[in-house]
């Protein structure tokens, strides 16, 4: 009985070290944490699954081996470490936190609204934790080093897209939701909404729902308004498209700068970051260049980049 106790003793021992392994490990694979600032103290939760590269969530409880685990998430941190190190970035991305089990409510931002029961107007996610969220409008480059980089990074982000520059190649944006990005609506021409006819921008709206329906099998739930005008009847069009909620942006990126909406120049928990299918032709680098300002910036200010469609 004694020699019993010593075994399950010993097993209990066993389990309590690679805990604490693990527990050493998933500090090291979210950096330096997104509940403070950038070198303060570590992310709180786990990777989630959805992201490209990024390791799956472990649940306790779950048929998992503790040891096994541990190993995966150390190998899944070196290659994120690999991979910031290929595209230039000092310090790989933050992980974020696992989607919200219930997602947040989101109202029209004051100042943004149309009239009543339109779909919410925001420029921020309404969230505590260090998060924030990346687009990218219009579709005219398509640079397959961007696929790439996003891929090996596990960055993810969502596009918003108009038909008159992605026809030329749908072939790209299969490809990138095919590595999990969500495509959702920017009109067929981007034209200025409150210029044209309640009838003229139903036509835009619904017609690049029927075409992101028909070329990659989901009709979008999402609409951004070109420029991020818009008007009562951009709203009401919108809405008898389907589309559920307008996501604007709190700020803008490119190659060689940030630039902000709010007065303290700042990111903030739940923000939406903006850029564009850009290249050297409109802007001082490449898609490439951008993402680095962009996750320079993020990561500095001790936030992550989560999936916006997880909190929506």
């Amino acid at each position: 009985m004694q020699l019993v106790r010593q075994k399950e003793e010993t097993r209990r021992k066993s389990r309590r070290q690679v805990r604490m392994v693990l527990a050493v490990l998933l500090a090291s694979a979210v950096g330096s944490g997104c509940a403070g600032g950038p070198a303060d103290t570590p992310e709180q939760g786990r990777q989630p699954a959805p992201a490209a590269g990024q390791q799956q969530e472990y649940r306790p409880g779950a048929d998992q081996d503790l040891a096994g685990y541990a190993e995966r998430l150390r190998r899944a941190q070196a290659l994120r470490a690999a991979a910031a190190k290929k595209w230039g970035l000092a310090r790989p991305p933050l992980a974020a936190p696992p989607p919200p089990a219930v997602k947040p409510k989101i109202t029209t931002r004051k100042g943004f609204s149309a009239g009543p029961g339109l779909p919410p107007v925001f420029t921020t996610v309404p969230v505590k934790e260090r998060v924030v969220f990346l687009t990218m409008d219009d579709g005219a480059e398509k640079d397959p080093e961007l696929l790439r980089m996003m891929t090996e990074l596990g960055i993810p982000y969502s596009a918003f897209l108009s038909d008159y520059l992605v026809r030329e190649n749908y072939g790209y944006f299969e490809r990138m939701q095919g590595r999990g990005v969500a495509l959702h609506n920017h009109t067929l021409n981007h034209r200025y909404m409150p210029g044209l006819s309640y009838k003229q921008q139903r036509r835009e709206i619904c017609g690049m729902q029927d075409v992101i329906e028909q070329r990659y099998g989901k009709r979008p739930r999402l609409f951004r308004p070109p420029y991020g005008n818009y008007n009562a009847d951009t709203l009401r069009a919108a809405r008898s498209c389907g589309i559920e909620a307008v996501p604007l942006w709190a700020a803008e990126a490119f190659p060689d700068r940030m630039e902000w909406r709010e007065w303290d120049r700042d990111l903030h928990p739940g923000d939406i970051i903006l850029t564009h299918f850009r290249g050297k032709e409109d802007w001082k680098g490449t898609m490439p260049d951008m993402i680095r300002r962009v996750m320079k910036t993020v990561t500095a200010k001790g936030y992550a980049v989560a999936r916006l469609e997880d909190y929506l």
